[in-house]
């Protein structure tokens, strides 16, 4: 599952006086303060210029929101152009070209804002969803992990996590990523689907068969319309354990 975020920007700067010793003579006080009004208005221009980006960036948030995602990443681009080390400008533009399948640039827009911070969970867990599109696994989970060692819960990396690992075969490991997410958050429903769909790909029929209940449980309708339907589960559709869930 791949999903977008919209990020609160700090752009915010504080201003701190700080204290200064005595100058011997009033040339070095004089020239102590042209060099402290330099830097305040120096200071100034940043936040003047920050603010711009700040501007452009929210519009394209508003743009991402709205479905407009051409337009979105004009905006984007134009908080960029500012402001080049706007790391969640960087994010967010990767999001809308990801949305109109442009994935190649999408990255390459996830790869600048790690650049700039590496420590941004959410560049990380798009660029893993972005690649496990592309059906890159194997890179897809690089980046979950990433995710995962800046931000330990983030239940949504573990999930998708989850997905690769199932696209390589890695049952086991699925399945332990599937229940690192549910032991974040209990009731996330996807959780428990996609687990259910690792379980059925094994022709684990009782465990499918549990994992998919708890699932229609959290939200009933969807998941029922969902196993009908996925290849996923064609190993244990036939199977009357599973046919009682329907009934």
């Amino acid at each position: 599952m791949v999903c977008w975020r919209c990020f609160i920007a700090s752009g915010f700067i504080t201003l701190l006086t700080l204290g200064c010793d005595d100058w011997a003579n009033s040339a070095g006080k004089n020239t102590r303060q042209i060099v402290q009004e330099t830097n305040v208005a120096q200071l100034f221009s940043e936040a003047e210029t920050t603010q711009k980006a700040e501007k452009f960036f929210q519009q394209g948030n508003f743009f991402l929101n709205s479905q407009r995602y051409k337009d979105a990443i004009a905006a984007f681009e134009q908080a960029i152009t500012i402001k080049p080390q706007f790391a969640e400008a960087w994010i967010n533009r990767g999001n809308a070209l990801t949305k109109l399948q442009h994935y190649q640039e999408a990255l390459a827009s996830y790869d600048r804002a790690i650049a700039i911070q590496p420590d941004r969970d959410e560049a990380w867990y798009n660029k893993g969803n972005t690649l496990n599109t592309l059906e890159r696994y194997q890179e897809a989970l690089v980046s979950y992990d990433r995710a995962i060692a800046i931000k330990a819960d983030k239940y949504e990396a573990w999930i998708n996590r989850g997905i690769a690992l199932t696209k390589l075969q890695r049952y086991q490991e699925a399945i332990a990523s599937y229940d690192r997410a549910i032991a974040i958050k209990p009731d996330k429903d996807l959780a428990y689907y996609n687990k259910a769909c690792t379980y059925a790909l094994q022709n684990k029929v009782e465990l499918a068969a549990e994992n998919l209940k708890k699932a229609m449980k959290l939200v009933p309708g969807k998941y029922e319309k969902l196993a009908k339907t996925d290849s996923d589960f064609n190993k244990v559709r036939g199977n009357r354990r599973f046919q009682e869930l329907f009934q």
